[in-house]
């Protein structure tokens, strides 16, 4: 079925202890990290999504659940960032995760695309190619065993608008809004059709989307971090790795004898 951004919309506020219930979150997410980090699996997630959605709060969760040398957050992904000399795609090669860690983009290969789209920087030929070398670097990426995780979070253009009128008012958030993002307050119905067709053309078998309604920001963030730790438990083994090459086998030192004279 189709992604359709208006279904996620309700902002429906959680039921129940919210703080018990991303406390829990944040332990499974931990025992999982655990898991990763042994058995040296790698994972990339991207946290896309409109400005005032909710990415941020869901993010300082994640961050305080996970032990911080084994993943790195990186915001790369702007249309006019990057060297003309190199392959779009080369800023993000060079920041793809060891084996163990996590490597979450806060901007992703997608802010690129669709930012050109959106302002008519690249023709309908050289988009399409654009999202074709996406499925296959993210093909790339799970052929070598690396999880790839995609969430875009969502909020209605009336909610979004509240967020924003409070950051511009709060003195310790007005850094969080930018020129960029406030011109993409004039493009919003330009932006979503663009989306919309992001999603038709890069929601993979190996890299699916999963939208995450950021109209409650408790809500979004319990869901997002819900959605993690389900992807995680599917990829993560659950038993320890046996004794190996990889795994130092502990003994007791020998204590020497004290010398007779």
């Amino acid at each position: 079925m189709p992604i359709e951004l208006t279904e996620f919309e309700r902002g429906e506020p959680f039921e129940g202890d919210a703080g018990a219930a991303i406390a829990s979150l944040q332990d499974r997410l931990a025992r999982l990290q655990t898991c990763q980090i042994v058995h040296r699996k790698r994972a990339i997630i991207l946290f896309e999504g409109w400005i005032a959605s909710g990415k941020r709060a869901a993010l300082r969760r994640l961050a305080g659940a996970w032990d911080p040398s084994h993943y790195r957050v990186h915001t790369v992904g702007g249309a006019d960032e990057g060297d003309d000399e190199r392959h779009w795609l080369a800023p993000f090669w060079s920041r793809l995760p060891a084996a163990g860690d996590t490597a979450i983009f806060y901007r992703s290969w997608y802010r690129r695309i669709i930012e050109q789209r959106v302002f008519g920087k690249v023709s309908d030929k050289v988009w399409a190619r654009a999202c074709d070398e996406v499925n296959e670097f993210e093909a790339q990426q799970r052929d070598h065993g690396t999880l790839v995780m995609k969430l875009f979070f969502h909020v209605s253009a009336e909610r979004q608008l509240e967020r924003l009128n409070e950051r511009r008012e709060d003195p310790w958030e007005r850094h969080l809004l930018t020129q960029e993002d406030v011109s993409g307050l004039g493009h919003r119905d330009r932006i979503a059709e663009v989306v919309h067709e992001t999603f038709r053309n890069t929601d993979t078998r190996w890299a699916p989307w999963q939208v995450i309604d950021g109209n409650d920001l408790t809500s979004g963030t319990i869901a997002a971090l819900s959605a993690i730790v389900d992807v995680y438990e599917k990829a993560m083994p659950a038993a320890p790795p046996e004794v190996g090459e990889k795994i130092v086998q502990f003994r007791q030192p020998k204590t020497s004898e004290p010398s007779r004279a």
